[in-house]
């Protein structure tokens, strides 16, 4: 697919960001013996990739808002920010398991216009533009599975860790939908999880609560991939409510309303 200028930044930043995630994890794969050490080295790979992210993006496009994991700017234009993970998917990366993320978003006028998702582990460069479809690397068009059934789906999800308030509610969801369904995956990166939703490797995801920074760019892949895209509950905006039920079209309403039914 030919990107816009603003595509071709976002993919440029993204590989470089990927590039040093990459050097770094060969590193932290040597260090699983000591817990602190690898926590320690993993903060410092984060940060070192959120700086090159930054200097990338706020370079290219100075007045535009920028959110990230940890801070928020805002921007002379109004109506446009970056939304921006460094590191999705790092308690994979801190414990030396390689499937881990980049992602970038471009908001406009509160749509995401444009949308990143790279794996540097395994190469994978998965990005849409709002109306112009999903795509993987160079030119592979990705689509949404076209399985019929719940009963033979595999689904995503992200399952709240520690104390987090939606475990009790997360728990319930497990309970009913896992007779249903073929088989679950919580890969622990919510957005490879809907680039893998978008590319048919999965049949759908869903999760309760989610960081802005963490669903947006994957957000638009899976939609522009041809999947649909709720909040848990109905009427729920995934943007607004930090919350996606994600799965394509066919079995979108078996999902739902499984997932619904706990409350």
């Amino acid at each position: 697919m030919q990107g816009s200028a603003n595509l071709n930044i976002m993919i440029k930043a993204a590989r470089k960001a990927g590039r040093s995630l990459n050097k770094d994890f060969r590193e932290v794969e040597n260090l699983q013996t000591s817990a602190a050490n690898a926590t320690e080295f993993a903060k410092r790979a984060e940060s070192g990739a959120a700086k090159l992210l930054h200097d990338d993006l706020a370079g290219a496009r100075g007045t535009y808002g920028y959110v990230d994991a940890n801070s928020e700017a805002e921007g002379e234009d109004p109506t446009r920010r970056w939304l921006v993970n460094a590191l999705q998917g790092t308690t994979n990366f801190l414990h030396g398991q390689p499937h881990f993320a980049v992602t970038i978003a471009l908001e406009h006028k509160g749509q995401i216009a444009s949308a990143v998702v790279f794996d540097p582990a395994k190469d994978e460069m998965f990005y849409a533009e709002k109306g112009s479809g999903a795509w993987l690397n160079d030119n592979k068009r990705l689509r949404a599975s076209s399985r019929t059934k719940l009963v033979e789906a595999v689904l995503g999800h992200a399952m709240p860790y520690g104390v987090k308030r939606t475990l009790p509610a997360t728990l319930k969801e497990l309970a009913r939908v896992m007779p249903e369904c073929s088989g679950l995956r919580s890969s622990g990166s919510t957005a490879l999880d809907l680039a893998y939703v978008a590319a048919g490797r999965i049949d759908g995801h869903w999760q309760r609560e989610a960081k802005l920074v963490d669903l947006a760019a994957g957000l638009l892949i899976a939609a522009e991939a041809g999947a649909l895209v709720e909040g848990v509950r109905a009427g729920q905006k995934p943007l607004e409510d930090r919350t996606v039920l994600c799965a394509n079209n066919q079995i979108f309403p078996a999902l739902a309303k499984v997932i619904r039914s706990t409350g």
